[in-house]
């Protein structure tokens, strides 16, 4: 079952001829992505205690790595 309102949604991005198509494409595209997450986690399976750097969240440690190469960029240009 589909709410209403999002038929509604659905059928006025493409058309009420077009949902069927639409939400098997939908699904088809998520069974993908999940069979993809499984496939990941079956070969490589994550460990949040093997990756204590992104404890405070994956974008704190990259704007963190990125201040690291500025202030590398700037040593190294300085001469």
């Amino acid at each position: 079952m589909l709410s209403e309102q999002l038929v509604k949604d659905i059928d006025a991005v493409v058309g009420s001829r077009q949902r069927s198509s639409f939400l098997t494409q939908a699904a088809e595209r998520e069974l993908m992505r999940l069979r993809q997450l499984k496939a990941l986690d079956d070969v490589v399976p994550w460990k949040d205690k093997d990756h204590p750097e992104l404890k405070r969240g994956a974008a704190k440690w990259v704007s963190k790595l990125r201040k690291q190469d500025e202030k590398r960029f700037r040593k190294v240009t300085a001469r």
